[in-house]
């Protein structure tokens, strides 16, 4: 046995080695032996989740280093603990999953307030300033029953539900718990956000008593990160938010503040009549509107002024036992934020018309960042070793540029372990999402294909399309009464819990005749849940998602070309769409067992181009259907009595 094997033996916990999960353990221990990085394509079913763990973790615990395992969601952080108990039978081992403090937190009060991270914070601090919170009060009150639970926590793998379910039990606050705990466990299961936003991350180091240099960094789901750090990096100011600026000012009579907002509120509304969806906006444009029209001197230190007066406000709530929300304050930040990136060209200023929750047309001022690696490169050039994986990566040249990963970074694709028998990858000709060709002839057809897939396949199927448009128009078109099985879709807005709450009743059919899911393609249902067996036999890609072609679409072309010449249309525009498109193709496979077809109903799908783009598992078996009633169905039934 070599001494890569000799090692990692010590924490894989199973008796068996799926096809390919050597290879990968390999290409993880080498990254971790070199303390650099590696970036890895591995498929579902793989069980990269294990093999990144038990490669990991000798160097881990040898050197003394604590591992962060990012995914995006609850989900995948408590399979992370999943695994780590496998492990824990073998070799002690501790690790936690953690979740956002309002979504740990047992006090009422801060749940009625959680409008974001920083609320939520805000809340909690002046709850326990005021001695207002009974689990926190507990801690102080109970320090030996509280010590002896930090213990036991650190013991072994802990999910955030098991440790919010403790605490429910003895009344003690779970982020303190948990806060106090993540400087004894070997691995902590937790959100892109601790790590790659700078505010929470500062905040989150200090918990954690160790420095980036002393982490290993693994990311899940990595085909996320771009667009998640893009928006850590964004922000903007609503309407809404400045007419609520303009209250708080004449509430606690701040004539001049007050007199501000409401001339910019007015230029906003002015400037909203003149634009369809959104239109990018010099960042000049408001300076200078401000320095000539608000009647201020000097924009910067103005809003300067403007943020001691939001900070002043907030700290004469909290002393007076009130929730500590400033309006002027956030107008402020945005403001300072807004000079900041002024000069910046990886910055966009834009301004974008919605519809707000009451149904009324508003509009909101945009800060975008168009350069992730702004927010990424900082942490992969500090942490000790990264794994950065997914089964949606190529080609891998393109997310190494523009996530910036290290030079030395170790590139790699793993082979698929599937059987090759066990997928049918079909493209259809004849149908397309193209703007230009949705009509509801068209509609009809891909309604026709839909029917097709739904009666020759057991059990459950997804059908995920490339926008919520898309969606709706097809259910205008009578899809669901097209269709023999009951429908369960997505809408937009949902919260996290209305869609698990969704999944959950579409699943029960897996054993009762079958259902279809009807959501969009990098939504909630089709990334991050797994539909192992019958929940998903088939899933039909209606269309390429790719995003409407608007300003900030654009700028983050052309921002990509001046960056990488010749590739700013593959960089930012094909590339998301085609990695949406392959997360949902996954879906229906989850492990060696699995088998399923996945049927793309976009006949784009069958050019060389776009090909380029799917996973090598997926491109190699795929069978280009001609355009004809009927074809489908064969290939479904044919496929299914074959391997069921």
């Amino acid at each position: 046995m070599t001494e890569l094997a000799k090692k990692v033996a010590r924490y894989f916990p199973y008796d068996n080695v799926r096809p390919f999960q050597d290879k990968f353990v390999e290409t993880v221990f080498e990254a971790i032996e070199k303390g650099g990085s590696a970036l890895i394509e591995g498929s579902n079913g793989l069980g990269k989740t294990i093999a990144t763990l038990s490669a990991c973790l000798p160097k881990a615990v040898e050197q003394n280093l604590k591992i962060l395992y990012v995914a995006r969601t609850h989900r995948q952080h408590d399979r992370v603990v999943e695994e780590l108990k496998a492990i824990s039978r073998k070799q002690r081992i501790s690790g936690i999953s953690i979740k956002g403090r309002h979504e740990m937190c047992l006090n009422n009060v801060v749940a009625r307030h959680a409008l974001d991270a920083r609320a939520v914070m805000e809340v909690c601090e002046m709850l326990k300033t005021r001695d207002r919170c009974p689990y926190f009060r507990n801690i102080e009150e109970n320090p030996d029953e509280y010590s002896e639970i930090q213990q036991h926590i650190t013991f072994r793998p802990y999910k955030a539900s098991e440790i919010q379910k403790i605490c429910r039990v003895r009344g003690f606050c779970t982020y303190e718990l948990v806060k106090a705990s993540l400087a004894e466990v070997n691995v902590i299961a937790l959100s892109y956000l601790y790590v790659f936003d700078p505010a929470i991350r500062k905040a989150f180091l200090k918990n954690l008593d160790a420095p980036l240099h002393k982490i290993i960094l693994i990311v899940d789901e990595a085909h996320n990160l771009p667009e998640t750090a893009i928006e850590i990096a964004s922000s903007s100011l609503s309407l809404f938010a400045i007419k609520q600026a303009e209250l708080e000012a004449k509430k606690f009579g701040y004539e001049e503040v007050k007199d501000f907002a409401k001339f910019v509120r007015s230029q906003i509304e002015r400037l909203m009549e003149k634009i369809g969806k959104e239109a990018l906006v010099s960042p000049e444009v408001l300076i200078e509107l401000v320095r000539e029209k608000a009647d201020v001197g000097e924009p910067l230190t103005f809003f300067e002024h403007l943020h001691e007066i939001g900070s002043s406000l907030r700290r004469s709530l909290l002393a007076e036992g009130k929730y500590p929300r400033s309006f002027i304050h956030g107008m402020s930040e945005f403001l300072l934020r807004w000079v900041e990136t002024a000069e910046e060209q990886s910055f966009v200023n834009v301004i974008s018309k919605y519809m707000s929750r009451t149904g009324v047309a508003t509009a909101k001022l945009e800060i975008v960042s168009l350069d992730p690696s702004k927010i990424t490169a900082p942490v992969f050039s500090s942490v000790r070793s990264s794994i950065v994986m997914s089964g949606t990566l190529q080609p891998l040249e393109a997310y190494t540029q523009i996530s910036k990963l290290p030079e030395n970074t170790i590139k790699s694709v793993v082979p698929s372990p599937f059987p090759k028998e066990h997928i049918l990858p079909l493209v259809c000709c004849g149908v397309t999402t193209a703007m230009e060709k949705r009509t509801p002839p068209m509609y009809n057809k891909i309604i026709k294909r839909i029917q097709e897939v739904s009666q020759n396949t057991p059990a459950n199927i997804g059908v995920f399309t490339a926008s919520f448009e898309v969606l709706q128009a097809l259910r205008a078109e009578k899809l669901e009464k097209a269709l023999d099985k009951p429908v369960f879709h997505e809408h937009k807005g949902m919260t996290s819990k209305e869609n698990e709450t969704l999944v959950a009743r579409f699943k029960v059919h897996a054993k009762h005749g079958g259902a279809v899911l009807l959501g969009v393609q990098g939504g909630r249902s089709s990334e991050g849940v797994d539909y192992p067996g019958d929940q998903m036999n088939s899933v039909a890609i209606v269309g390429v998602p790719y995003a409407e072609p608007t300003p900030k679409v654009r700028a983050q072309i052309d921002y990509f070309e001046k960056r990488f010449s010749g590739l700013g249309r593959e960089y930012g525009y094909i590339l998301p769409a085609m990695k949406k498109a392959s997360q949902v193709a996954g879906r229906p496979i989850r492990s060696l067992e699995d088998k399923g077809a996945m049927i793309f109903l976009d006949h784009r799908f069958a050019t060389v181009y776009c090909q380029h783009f799917l996973p090598s598992w997926i491109r190699n078996s795929l069978k280009i259907l001609p355009d004809k009633d009927g074809v489908v169905a064969w290939e479904l039934s044919r496929f299914f009595r074959k391997v069921c």
